[in-house]
């Protein structure tokens, strides 16, 4: 009896494991950290980000003055080139030249009417090498104007949706940023079950092979069957089979997380157990308001319906009289020498305006601008359905998010039930008034209630990393997330 007595206190008992250099101890709010910052999809999101914000300072530049210089330095020729006479026939004359030249332009758009102001200076060498002289040529100054008439104008259009695609790109970015936190949430928890599932399977190898131990001396003393030995020599067996596949499990899981965060691969990861629930209220209202301040999708919504509305006014501009004005005011003068060119210049003046009417078309130009309108009018109902799901999405979460906060009070609950009860079940098991059946029953119960304890925290933080990503709000600090 003493026997039994020894070995029933020891029952619960583990022997601690040494602790390792190589160690790395890990919480979610670290990994989650760690995968923002070294995951191939944070610099996947990184790179995107600086490619859009190059975009935006290529559009800024179509709205800036531009300068630009050309010339042909130098414009040498030598050759023979074939020259008709009066009578008709060809003789081929040397020419022995260079002709270079320097053009300093300058344009400027106007968005409000698509237009384009621009200026002009201009110098051009011609040394005849056959005849030693030299000639110059010149315009010390010109300016012109050109104004498309009843046109499609991508400028003024530009002005409205690119502002939009950029705010939506650095809205896109910090919902990168947060979906990273929601998969990364995903990997630490498949690898903190597989960590817990590896512990109970310790746990309950080594006190399956105590209770065995016990059995046998029971069995010894007449007081069980054979019949109980073998189901615990059973249950050994099968404890030694969780355990094999619950170490399977942690290489698979830890591979995972590990080329998901970026982490180290040769530091064993051991990870922490989240803090049972955060108290903070979510309201469906608020997190409506922050999404639809924040997320790219609101900000998609916008741009789409104006896309759409720039495509109809280009299928309208495209149609019908298509005219353009060019005027052109300036001076320009020849000389001998380069500063007579600057000298008394002779005025130069130019006025077009070029058209083009439609006669006969099939009604093309009425097909374009009906499609056009179609295609609006789909676009519209598009986003209104998008901003419903939309918002029953936010609806949703919120709604699971305020549901897992209540069952992981339950499981809790259940699970503090389940090891009490196991507790139990072994030490009347040990004095011998509980069968071998209603112990494996308890023992079932407690690795399910604590598996479902795991999985209930899973299910909670994975509900509030996604309503951070729904939203681009952090609750904790109450404000606006940014990067």
């Amino acid at each position: 009896m003493i026997k039994l007595l020894l070995i029933g206190l020891s029952l619960f008992g583990q022997a601690a494991r040494p602790g390792e250099n190589d160690t790395l101890r890990l919480s979610l709010p670290q990994v989650v950290e760690l995968a923002k910052n070294n995951s191939i999809a944070a610099k996947q999101a990184v790179t995107i980000k600086e490619t859009k914000y190059w975009e935006w300072k290529t559009f800024k530049s179509n709205y800036q003055p531009q300068l630009a210089l050309s010339g042909i330095l130098p414009g040498y020729t030598k050759t023979y080139v074939q020259v008709q006479q009066p009578n008709g026939s060809i003789l081929f004359q040397p020419v022995h030249n260079d002709n270079s030249s320097l053009t300093l332009d300058f344009s400027q758009s106007i968005a409000a009417t698509g237009g384009t102001i621009y200026g002009t200076t201009q110098l051009q060498r011609f040394d005849d090498f056959d005849r030693n002289n030299v000639l110059y040529n010149g315009i010390p100054y010109g300016i012109g104007y050109t104004q498309p008439i009843l046109q499609f104008n991508s400028l003024k259009w530009d002005k409205k949706i690119e502002p939009l695609k950029y705010n939506e790109s650095k809205q896109a970015y910090i919902e990168s940023q947060e979906k990273i936190a929601v998969n990364v949430t995903d990997y630490y928890f498949d690898l903190l079950l597989a960590q817990a599932n590896v512990n109970m399977a310790e746990s309950n190898l080594a006190n399956t092979r105590r209770i065995s131990a016990i059995a046998e001396t029971k069995f010894e003393l007449g007081k069980i069957t054979k019949n109980e030995i073998l189901q615990l020599q059973l249950e050994v067996l099968n404890a030694q089979k969780a355990l094999g596949s619950a170490n399977r499990d942690v290489e698979i899981a830890t591979l995972n997380l590990v080329s998901y965060a970026g982490l180290d691969a040769s530091n064993k990861i051991i990870l922490e157990m989240p803090a049972a629930s955060k108290n903070i209220d979510v309201s469906t209202d608020l997190v409506l308001k922050e999404a639809l301040e924040n997320r790219s999708d609101a900000i998609a919504f916008v741009r789409k319906l104006a896309e759409a509305k720039r495509d109809v006014a280009k299928a309208r501009g495209e149609n019908g009289l298509k005219a353009t004005l060019r005027a052109n005011l300036g001076f320009s003068n020849a000389a001998t020498r380069i500063m007579d060119v600057y000298r008394s210049p002779k005025s130069q003046q130019s006025v077009e305006i070029q058209l083009s009417i439609p006669v006969l078309d099939w009604g093309r130009s009425k097909s374009r601008t009906k499609t056009a309108q179609a295609n609006e009018q789909f676009i519209s109902y598009s986003v209104q359905q998008d901003q419903q799901i939309f918002k029953q999405q936010i609806i949703t979460e919120v709604t699971l998010y305020n549901m897992m906060k209540e069952q992981i009070k339950l499981t809790a609950e259940a699970e503090r039930i389940a090891v009490e009860k196991y507790k139990i079940a072994s030490e009347r098991y040990v004095l011998g008034n509980l069968s071998i059946t209603d112990l494996s029953i308890a023992f079932q119960e407690n690795d399910r209630a604590k598996r479902d304890y795991v999985t209930s925290m899973r299910d909670f933080w994975t509900a509030f990393y996604q309503l951070r990503y729904l939203s681009l709000y952090d609750f904790e600090k109450n404000q606006k997330i940014s990067y």
